[in-house]
């Protein structure tokens, strides 16, 4: 296995060394492009790029599996949640980027397509729930062209859930998947893990998912622990983000994975005495996949995602 960095010079002219490990088949193939830490504080989906690439040294029987654990060298080292701490801004929301910007995630956003996304046949974004967002392991895919290549990815990857993110009503945009897609390269964005901790289980859920992947794809030639069998997929047709009106103190009454109907009470909202402020309620029926966990809220901020239960 090949294992380099990738330079990336920030606008600042600082020059950042990202880790990259590449491993190669001696058989022409696909490439297999691995994506982690595009949020820096979602740690269970970088410690499983770097243990598959260990897992699978001297093991691929054809194409190349290319991956980068953390590509987001400013969040990690700050602990920043969500955004890159020079700029604010989302990274995840700026592909594919601007190749001169002033801005950090801009400029990263275009060095990550450039360099990863373009090129691929196959891209997986591994992300987990960041320092205050508890979450149930789900995969999404976006309506493109070539999305029954990135449902199959998402069902070899087998993560409970999947939702299709469709172009008249995404959740957000400007995300390596969408990217990845109107590139016509299948894609999709896996998430296991919850509040920025290292838990094993959800570290597990990833590598599997990753064998599981390399397996379909016939690019591996042998593993010493091949990933469990492959539980049934729940395919959601949407995503609804839900946000709170007024800021205050958020109190959800439901957790991860629950399954919710239309109208129903999912939390509530008071002020820092107490006094209630509104309820909030489920737009529509579907299961919880993530929830703010911090009680502080901002005016407008994000309180819960929930897939829709429309079967695809």
């Amino acid at each position: 296995m090949e294992s380099r960095t990738l330079s990336f010079t920030t606008p600042a002219g600082e020059e950042l060394n990202i880790p990259y490990f590449e491993e190669r088949g001696v058989a022409d193939g696909p490439t297999l492009t691995l994506l982690g830490g595009i949020h820096g504080c979602e740690y269970t989906s970088q410690l499983a790029v770097r243990r598959f690439m260990t897992q699978i040294k001297g093991k691929i029987k054809c194409g190349r599996v290319r991956a980068a654990p953390t590509l987001n060298l400013e969040s990690f080292y700050e602990r920043t949640p969500f955004a890159c701490p020079s700029d604010g801004l989302n990274l995840n929301r700026c592909f594919p980027g601007e190749k001169d910007s002033t801005s950090y995630a801009k400029r990263l956003a275009f060095f990550i397509t450039e360099r990863l996304i373009k090129g691929s046949d196959y891209l997986i974004d591994l992300h987990a729930g960041d320092l205050f967002e508890d979450l149930h392991p789900f995969s999404l895919y976006d309506a493109s062209p070539v999305q029954e290549k990135a449902k199959a990815l998402a069902l070899l990857y087998g993560l409970p859930y999947c939702v299709r993110q469709q172009e008249s009503s995404k959740a957000v945009d400007g995300s390596t998947s969408s990217t990845a897609s109107a590139l016509s390269i299948p894609s999709i964005t896996a998430e296991s893990g919850r509040l920025g901790i290292v838990e094993e289980e959800a570290v597990r859920l990833h590598l599997n998912g990753l064998v599981g992947v390399a397996l379909g794809l016939e690019m591996l030639d042998d593993l010493d622990h091949p990933p469990s069998s492959t539980k049934e997929v729940c395919f959601l047709d949407g995503f609804t983000w839900i946000y709170g009106r007024d800021r205050g103190w958020w109190t959800p009454a439901v957790c991860v994975g629950h399954k919710v109907v239309e109208g129903e009470v999912i939390g509530n909202v008071t002020d820092l005495m107490g006094e209630p402020i509104y309820e909030v309620r489920s737009p529509s029926d579907g299961v919880v996949l993530f929830l703010t966990s911090s009680p502080a809220i901002k005016e407008e901020g994000l309180l819960m995602g929930v897939g829709k239960s429309k079967a695809l």
